[in-house]
């Protein structure tokens, strides 16, 4: 009989009986190697959302037109939000797999425009709210 590090074997080309402990460990390496695999493909799935995007959104005044520029690094998102009444800086910007939310404060700081959406194929949808003025959604699609 064979024995070196706890496998055993009766004679050669018999099969190797392992210890009960390197089967529960090669299980638990292969469950592990999965949920890191799953990982890194949820990882690569988050949409590349930075440059210019173009989108409308419906007020009590007629259609507003938005224009984004967003720069993503990492989970940060800066960038700019320009409408017909200005351009004002994002604050508190986050990407998180395909969700995005952002803050811009606009005419000088007077209304907090909370923008909260998704990556939804090639456009970005948010759900907007504009201080206590109101709400309404916007969907920007990437100018080319």
């Amino acid at each position: 009989m064979l024995r070196a590090r706890g496998y055993t074997r009766s004679w050669p080309g018999e099969p190797i009986n392992r210890p009960k402990g390197v089967a529960e460990m090669r299980s638990r390496f292969f469950v592990l190697f999965a949920i890191l695999l799953l990982g890194c493909c949820a990882i690569a799935k988050a949409a590349d959302i930075n440059g210019k995007w173009k989108g409308e959104m419906q007020t009590s005044n007629g259609p507003l037109e938005i224009n984004l520029d967003l720069d993503v690094d990492g989970e940060k998102l800066t960038g700019t939000v320009a409408n017909t009444y200005g351009t004002e800086q994002i604050t508190d910007g986050t990407v998180k797999g395909d969700a995005i939310s952002f803050i811009v404060m606009a005419g000088g700081g007077q209304f907090k425009i909370t923008y909260k959406g998704n990556v939804v194929g090639q456009d970005l949808k948010f759900h907007v709210i504009i201080g206590e003025m109101g709400e309404g959604d916007l969907v920007a699609k990437r100018v080319k």
